[in-house]
């Protein structure tokens, strides 16, 4: 049942007037979902477990996506299916064939021979990847059995999908890939993720990012026989020194990161190669692409300084350049139907709406121009990105709860509209 005291007050927004809101939430299918979402929460949470422990490292998701494509159609979908980048598609029709999207990502940051399995304490689950993004997930299949459960038909088609290469050096290949290359685009009027935890985010700010892998290159020999050639070590030394010396703006907020640096053979020889991958971060495009080029033309001054100075020695320098990593920046409008359905459904469960900014799939559909959010599944999680990921449970079906009634509230705000 519906706790009263989760549903006492309500704004008006400029997209939604309250007697709409009001009739959406007195609807006895609405009910009903809501009583069921909250019934049936132990289950969605055996079936987090399950997905929790099928491994899914960067590049190498096949295994979980398919355990998504079976899911997809034990719960009925349309045309499930998986694209050639390796997401994976769900159709649930609606009076019109236009598209909200609803998306988590399949992919972990944990290397291939991590041990995924999941343990209990309590309320508490424990393993690396069990919130990031494994309750997105649960919290798809949660929400398709739910509308199926409560008899919910939408306006709008709803395409669940989980993406590939969300982390790292994925570089969100599955959402660009979908935007950019698949024929379904053209009818996407809205997206969104479901990415971490909690009941009162919601992610409309994309903060972008270039992301780079330098690699210098030189003779190499031996640190006292060949002494006075060029060194790539010394060279990519020089390069972090001089741009990490560099002030970033604070307004917007710019930040850089030399996050993994390697190279050489042993302590006495002078390296073939030394390598360093870098990243950079802002709110704003401008202020991303300044920054980036400053990177870049610190790379050329650190080598041309390195082979001038070492020019008698008769060796020389090259660098390889490679952007390994290209989000964009943007922001939905906070007057956005969207935003003002997910502000409204968060409200709804007795929450305070907290607006961010972050780096999400939801990043792509942003720089498009394309309503987008990223929102969490409920509950509470803890170290992300770690071995002892955790996450809490208690009331966590609030999640899911909100992540309904966001969804039917923009279907109802695009209705109207039309």
């Amino acid at each position: 049942m519906l706790r009263s005291a989760r549903f006492l007050f309500f704004l008006i927004f400029i997209s939604a007037s309250v007697s709409a809101q009001d009739a959406l939430l007195s609807r006895a299918d609405i009910q009903k979902a809501m009583a069921h979402m909250e019934s049936s929460y132990d289950r969605f949470v055996e079936k987090q477990i399950t997905i929790s422990e099928i491994p899914a490292p960067p590049f190498m998701e096949e295994v979980r996506a398919e355990y998504i494509r079976s899911e997809f159609e034990r719960l009925g979908l349309r045309d499930v299916h998986i694209d050639q980048e390796g997401n994976v598609f769900g159709m649930r029709a609606g009076a019109s064939d236009r598209i909200l999207v609803i998306s988590a990502h399949v992919d972990t940051v944990f290397p291939e021979g991590t041990d995924v399995t999941v343990t209990r304490e309590g309320a508490v689950l424990h393993g690396p990847g069990i919130v990031d993004d494994v309750l997105g997930l649960s919290s798809l299949l949660g929400l398709i059995e739910t509308l199926d459960e409560a008899g919910i038909q939408t306006d709008q088609s709803l395409l669940f999908m989980g993406t590939v290469g969300e982390e790292g050096l994925g570089d969100l290949r599955g959402v660009k890939y979908l935007f950019n290359e698949h024929p379904i685009r053209m009818r996407i009027d809205g997206f969104i993720s479901i990415d971490g935890s909690g009941t009162s985010g919601v992610t409309h700010g994309a903060l972008g990012s270039k992301r780079y892998r330098i690699t210098v290159k030189g003779p190499g020999g031996h640190s006292w026989g060949a002494f006075g050639d060029v060194n790539p070590a010394h060279a990519l030394g020089n390069i972090i020194a001089r741009f990490t010396s560099m002030p970033a703006p604070t307004d917007p907020r710019t930040s850089y990161n030399v996050g993994r640096i390697g190279g050489g053979t042993s302590v006495n020889s002078i390296p073939f190669e030394a390598w360093m991958e870098v990243d950079m971060r802002s709110y704003d495009n401008d202020a991303l692409r300044d920054m980036e080029q400053l990177f870049l033309e610190t790379v050329d001054h650190g080598i041309d300084a390195e082979n001038l100075f070492r020019k008698s020695s008769g060796t020389s320098l090259t660098v390889e350049i490679v952007k390994v990593g290209d989000r964009p920046s943007g922001e939905t409008d906070v007057e956005e139907e969207l935003v003002q359905a997910a502000i409204w459904a968060t409200d709804s469960m007795g929450e305070t709406t907290n607006l961010r900014t972050s780096s999400t799939d939801a990043n792509t559909p942003i720089s498009m121009g394309i309503p987008a959010i990223t929102i969490g599944g409920g509950g509470t999680g803890a170290r992300a990105h770690s071995l002892d990921e955790s996450f809490d449970t208690t009331d966590a079906h609030l999640g899911l709860q909100r992540i309904l009634l966001l969804v039917m509230a923009y279907d109802e705000m695009r209705k109207k509209a039309q």
